[in-house]
Parts: C-alpha cells; structure tokens; sequence
C-alpha cells in the first residue's frame, strides 16, 4: 500500500451518470487526497443533440451527441476532481425497447467477456480499492446499466483483486421524498398509472437494507455543478430543476450495499474506505 495511493473506481453507463449516482462519493475521496478513477463505458450517442433533438428524431447525428458528450464528460470530471477517466467508447444502446439495443457494437450486444477483459486490464493497471458500480437491474433497468453491473462482476472474478465492492442503490426513504419534491415541483404533474408507481414503490431498498450511508452534503455543490455540466442533457436530469439548496438537501448523502469485502470492518458504515485506512 506504501507506493501506491488508496483508489475508488466507479464504473458507469454514460456520460453524466458518474454525477448522479457517485458526484458527492467522488469529489470527497478526492478532496481526501484518495485517487478516483472513473469508467465510463459508452458514448452516449443516444442522449438529445443540440436543441434537445430526440434520438431517431431528423437531425440526431449519434457521432456528433457522443463528441459533445465527451466534453461534457470531461468537464465534469474537472468539477468532481476525478484523477483518471478511461472511456471504452461502446456504442450506447438506448433505452429499454429502443432499436438502438440491437445495433452491432452497441453495448448491450458486446460479449460480457470483451467488455469485462477490457475492464480487468483497467482495473489490474489502477488497483483500486473500492470499486463502485450498478446492482443486477441497473437500478431501474437500463440495458446499459445492466451491462456495466455485468462487465464489472466479471472483470473482478479475471483478476487476482480483492476490493470492497459496491453497488449504487437509494433508500425506499429517499425515493418518497424525492416523489414529494416532484410533485410540488410540477403540482400539474398527472398522477403515474398503477403499474408505474408499483414499479417506482420497488425501487431502491429499505433503509434497513442499505450497508453503507456516505455523508457528502459538503460537496453537494460540486455534484449539482457536474450535472450542470451535462448541458445538453438539462432537460433529463430532472434534479437541475431543485436548485442547489434542495438538491443539497435530498442528495447530501449517498448509499450502497456492499458486496465484497475483505476487510470485516462493521456495517453499516459511513466510509467507502472504512478497514482500508
């Protein structure tokens, strides 16, 4: 551990998603003087282009949304003081049903063992301590999510590794408080059908579920300022519309569920890093 720093390595979908799930995580390991890689594993390409043109829409040029995307990417790093991005450049695959999933080179339709032997590569080269990704669902389902859960869980069992390994999840909690911002956010908002809010009731995990609470209010400012980053995509990243005092306020700490461990080091636990330092 002498000639190395302790690392977190975040493995996500797209562009933008570091910020959502892993924003505050992030910028306060790294303030911590802890190295953060960030993953990215696809492009993006099928995110809304310049005037929120709509994938599949006259004028959507997936190359061009994935080069603006990029930037975005990277600007948003600079925000979070990620230390190292690494992008595997798949092609996104879109949402659930999209003919964009069945797209040779997409993400989805890549091999898990391609994608996880290029991740194991990464992960041999960085070490990394803790490594944060999806849950088996993609915690709503998301092909792409899906894939990167899968490609992570594979590359770890290719290498000789022992992180403590996370997935992303939020408490049951968290979402009703987050459907009551909404709503007096958009009173206009037309109730979700019976099979929308079952499925919104199942998301995320009882609080008692949950093995890990990471407070990172203190850098709530900088999360919201990386999703900000992600301009094109505004009018998606719905927790824009908070304002920075209430997005502080829902999204001041970030949960998880731990998976592996090396460390026997008690749950629940507020640190990523709790047996490691």
């Amino acid at each position: 551990m002498a000639d190395r720093p302790l690392t977190l390595m975040a493995v996500h979908a797209h562009p933008d998603d570091e910020a959502t799930g892993t924003g505050g995580v992030l910028a306060r390991y790294a303030a911590e003087g802890i190295r953060t890689v960030l993953v990215t594993c696809t492009d993006g390409g099928c995110g809304d282009g310049p005037g929120g043109v709509k994938p599949g829409d006259p004028g959507h040029d997936p190359a061009a949304v994935a080069l603006m995307r990029r930037q975005e990417l990277k600007a948003s790093c600079d925000v979070l003081k990620v230390s190292d991005l690494e992008m595997l450049d798949y092609a996104d695959s879109g949402m659930t049903g999209w003919p964009s999933n069945d797209a040779p080179g997409s993400f989805w339709q890549t091999p898990v063992e391609e994608g996880a032997a290029r991740l194991a590569e990464l992960m041999r080269h960085y070490q990394p301590d803790v490594v944060v990704t999806y849950d088996e669902n993609g915690f709503y389902g998301h092909p792409d999510h899906i894939q990167a859960h899968r490609i992570t869980m594979a590359a770890l069992e290719m290498t000789a590794l022992t992180p403590k390994v996370y997935w992303t999840t939020m408490p049951r909690s968290g979402m009703q408080q987050f459907g009551e911002i909404m709503r007096e956010l958009h009173p206009d908002m037309p109730e979700p059908d019976p099979a929308e809010a079952a499925a919104m009731a199942e998301m995320g995990l009882p609080d008692d579920e949950i093995s890990t609470w990471v407070d990172t209010i203190a850098f709530s400012g900088q999360k919201f300022d990386a999703l900000a980053a992600h301009a094109s995509q505004g009018e998606n990243i719905f927790f824009l519309k908070m304002g920075k005092e209430r997005f502080g306020e829902l999204m001041g700490t970030e949960t998880f569920v731990r998976v592996k461990d090396a460390t026997s080091s008690a749950v629940p636990e507020t640190d990523l890093f709790a047996g490691l330092r």
